[in-house]
């Protein structure tokens, strides 16, 4: 399809102030730095204000007027900046290579403290004393139903999962900060958005044990949900390859006119893809509404960053697409809530795609396929557990706050594990999909061979019973 690309198209850059103001908490906020050119600042109480503020996300360039250029200029201006399709270039005649590292790696942005107390100065979107308890609660639920799955595993009762322990935080702060309407394209370490979106802990749990409740009719890997009423797209196990996919959603979105975006994860295994780097330009080129969100867990299974890439970790790479930036806390779920929300209102409001890199650890491992103790120290995996704790750390702060206290907690994670373990046991005794299911759903009438492939397996079934599970229903 052919396209006219435009030379001046909107941007606002630089740093972002947010105003929020709520029942319970109540204080002007903004958002740290985001990787920007062009700083300017950014109202989102007085949207229309912004209108006036423009400047351009791509270089300016000139063109010939019927092919000749002022005589004067081309005398003069030419042997100052070249005129190159794209934007303008200055000359210099210093020879210069870039550096291959910053002297200072980009700051990370925080607004809790290890000890659940606010740094001084800190700028952020506030919450309500309901949503913070919200939160709090999707991540234990989350945390609790990650130990019980797991060991659910190690019992032989579902053949794999993948927690997200440690990174509670991104998964339920970042799902806060979306609303129904904006499409998630997940990895698999993203349950949490699905929780705070309303998928029951038994629906959970039929896709873990693959039965008749499972909404992917028992063809996907335990922990691989989807939703198309939580507008949650289907995980698949291959890295990076839903980052392309996400773009060209968010594209439909703006094509579409939606107030919405699309918001994909991935881990800092996926920045290592080729899909990562095509997803950001075709993001960058299309000014697609995504927000890229990486997990940065310091490994891509047993791979360490550092055996990975020399850059300064993910957020760089960003501004070298022309993609809009922040390096968060990973870890703070104020921080996590405050820059995707921040995120959204950007790519929503000038079409634009964002980057976000959140710094977390994986405390668990990579999922029940690995040991990760045959490559990291058990005193890590501790140190992480124990002092920069996402859930403790958010406790402390609504309990700092009155909103929670220790009669809450203990009712809160027995009621849940009650909650969990009853909907294992339904999960386990409700009847497995039947065969046919295996062909169905990709085709709106039958293909030929996938016909003549049922009846062989329907045939082998018959001939070799003792080979096949008696639980699936023929």
């Amino acid at each position: 399809m052919a396209m006219h690309m435009r030379n001046i198209v909107k941007t606002r850059m630089g740093l972002l102030s947010v105003i929020n103001h709520s029942a319970s908490f109540s204080s002007p906020t903004h958002i740290g730095k985001f990787l920007a050119t062009n700083p300017s600042v950014q109202d989102f109480k007085n949207p229309d204000a912004n209108n006036n503020n423009k400047a351009t996300c791509r270089f300016e360039s000139t063109k010939a007027d019927n092919g000749r250029l002022d005589s004067q200029h081309s005398s003069t201006d030419s042997n100052k900046v070249l005129d190159f399709p794209g934007g303008k270039v200055a000359f210099t005649p210093e020879m210069k290579f870039l550096s291959e590292s910053p002297k200072e790696r980009i700051p990370c942005y925080r607004v809790l403290d290890d000890n659940g107390q606010l740094l001084e100065h800190s700028n952020f979107v506030g919450v309500t004393s309901e949503n913070a308890r919200k939160i709090y609660n999707d991540m234990v639920k989350l945390q609790i139903m990650d130990t019980i799955f797991y060991e659910a595993q190690r019992q032989g009762r579902i053949s794999f999962y993948v927690a997200a322990i440690g990174e509670e935080a991104i998964n339920i702060a970042s799902a806060a900060a979306l609303t129904i309407d904006d499409l998630v394209v997940p990895q698999y370490r993203e349950p949490g958005v699905l929780l705070w979106r309303g998928f029951t802990l038994q629906e959970f749990a039929d896709q873990c044990f693959s039965n008749r409740g499972d909404s992917c009719k028992g063809r996907q890997m335990p922990a691989h949900y989807g939703s198309k009423k939580h507008n949650y797209f289907t995980v698949a196990s291959t890295i990076a390859s839903q980052l392309p996919h996400a773009v060209g959603a968010a594209y439909s979105l703006k094509m579409d006119g939606k107030d919405a975006c699309v918001v994909t994860y991935f881990g800092d295994g996926g920045s290592s893809e080729g899909d990562f780097h095509a997803a950001l330009n075709f993001a960058a080129v299309m000014e697609a509404p995504v927000i890229f969100i990486c997990r940065n867990n310091g490994w891509a299974i047993s791979t360490p960053i550092s055996d990975q890439f020399r850059s300064d970790g993910v957020v760089v790479r960003g501004q070298a697409y022309g993609v809009r930036s922040i390096r968060v806390d990973g870890n703070d779920a104020l921080a996590m809530y405050s820059a995707v929300n921040a995120a959204r209102q950007m790519a929503i409001s000038e079409h634009r795609p964002i980057l976000v890199e959140a710094l977390t650890y994986r405390v668990g491992h990579h999922s029940t396929s690995d040991d990760s103790t045959r490559y990291r120290s058990v005193d890590e995996i501790e140190r992480w557990r124990s002092v920069h704790d996402p859930i403790a750390r958010f406790r402390k702060w609504i309990e700092n706050n009155g909103w929670w206290s220790s009669e809450a907690e203990s009712e809160l994670r027995s009621n849940v594990r009650k909650q969990i373990l009853n909907a294992i046991q339904v999960a386990e005794r409700v009847e497995k999909p039947p065969v046919g299911d295996l062909f169905a759903d990709v085709y709106d009438t039958a293909a030929s061979n996938l016909i003549e492939q049922e009846k062989w397996l329907r045939e082998a079934i018959k001939r070799h019973p003792q080979d096949y599970p008696s639980v699936f229903p023929l």
